[in-house]
């Protein structure tokens, strides 16, 4: 099966740095969008020539808040995707956005650049809670944003966050609820992480207030898979629900793990080399991304190769292709580790697929704690 391609733009730059964000981000400033035209067309063409006769899947402005970034950065990106490696039939063009007036105001002219597919961040319908959340916007602004995404795009997603301090099974059941009478094809559900080093880090190893139980957690994820469901948004990723056809294309690259080249400060990459993983990085600090600091390559083991498959495979509910001669058996004691989670009902495997079952996808991490131990 040809694997799918795309190009991840990371761009790192916010107008201000949300306390539970650990990405690669950075206050907002003014930038010459020349300057960063130029390092980015640098490196979409050093890719090119590693990846000559693919074509596009998708490409995927993300970040930091992308559509802050000045409009000929996107357009030349595109352009410059365009004439290196061509797009193929129903390829997806996404942005990343914040629901702010400013970034409202952009929708038309960034659906003029070759935009398809808007990203939002939109977090919460609750006021309380986007404070809390240190979000820009509140929630009569998120859903203008939606509505004129709606308006401007063929393609739409917006992001929640669930498992807040003080939420109730009762109010997510309810913001969830208000979410879907929006009418989105594609929602990402996350449960609220705490990050060490985050301003959310710093004030839950102070004591200053905790995240809700694991137990409610859980059951408001469940409330998530059984609503979205019932609202024609099955989910097909742990966090991802969407209407058929309306599925990520760039994740999916990621979670069917595809090859994509990563430019801008701190993006990753995987590609594929006379049959070697091949894992690349970026520098972080956009002054040593824009001076052509060296970026990071490094060939990946079979072994890990395969950890890395398997890890973001499981996390699509269709699971993800192995076979009794996958890498993955040639570490010790791999059948045994393999049997017992298949034992446990946490993994289903008929000799082709590998599927984390629904209980398999609620703990996640410790299925594949187990499966690499």
């Amino acid at each position: 099966m040809t694997k799918l391609f795309g190009v991840y733009v990371h761009w790192p730059y916010c107008a201000r740095i949300c306390p539970y964000c650990d990405f690669n981000v950075y206050k907002n400033r003014a930038v010459d969008a020349d300057i960063w035209v130029a390092a980015l067309t640098r490196d979409l063409e050093k890719y090119a020539t590693r990846t000559r006769g693919r074509k596009l899947t998708s490409l995927y402005f993300g970040g930091g808040t992308p559509s802050l970034a000045p409009l000929p950065v996107i357009e030349s990106v595109i352009e410059t995707c365009e004439r290196l490696w061509g797009f193929a039939p129903s390829a997806e063009i996404t942005l990343e956005a914040n629901p702010t007036d400013a970034e409202q105001s952009r929708f038309e002219a960034f659906a003029k650049a070759g935009v398809n597919r808007l990203s939002l961040g939109v977090q919460s319908l609750r006021d309380d809670a986007l404070k809390f959340l240190g979000r820009d916007h509140d929630a009569v602004a998120a859903k203008r944003a939606i509505a004129a995404a709606q308006a401007a795009f063929p393609r739409v997603t917006f992001d929640l966050i669930y498992g807040r301090p003080g939420q109730t099974l009762q109010d997510w059941r309810a913001e969830l609820s208000e979410a879907l009478e929006l009418g989105p094809k594609h929602l990402s559900l996350y449960q609220l992480t705490i990050e060490p080093g985050t301003a959310f880090g710093v004030a839950v190893d102070k004591g200053r207030w905790a995240p809700p139980e694991d137990d409610v957690t859980a059951d408001m994820y469940d409330i998530a898979q059984e609503m979205t469901a019932v609202a024609g948004l099955p989910a097909y990723e742990i966090s991802n629900h969407a209407a058929p056809g309306e599925e990520s294309r760039h994740n999916l690259v990621y979670w069917t793990y595809g090859d994509y080249a990563g430019v801008g400060p701190g993006a990753h990459g995987r590609l594929t080399e006379d049959g070697a993983r091949i894992a690349t990085e970026t520098p972080l600090a956009p002054p040593d991304y824009l001076s052509a600091a060296p970026h990071e390559e490094t060939t990946l083991t079979p072994a890990e190769a395969a950890m890395e498959r398997l890890s973001m495979g499981l996390r699509l509910t269709a699971g993800t292709p192995f076979t009794e001669d996958d890498a993955f058996f040639a570490e010790a004691g791999a059948l045994e580790r393999l049997d017992r989670l298949i034992g446990d009902k946490l993994l289903q495997w008929d000799g082709q697929t590998l599927v984390a079952t629904a209980n398999g996808r609620r703990i996640l991490n410790r299925v594949l704690y187990e499966l690499f131990a």
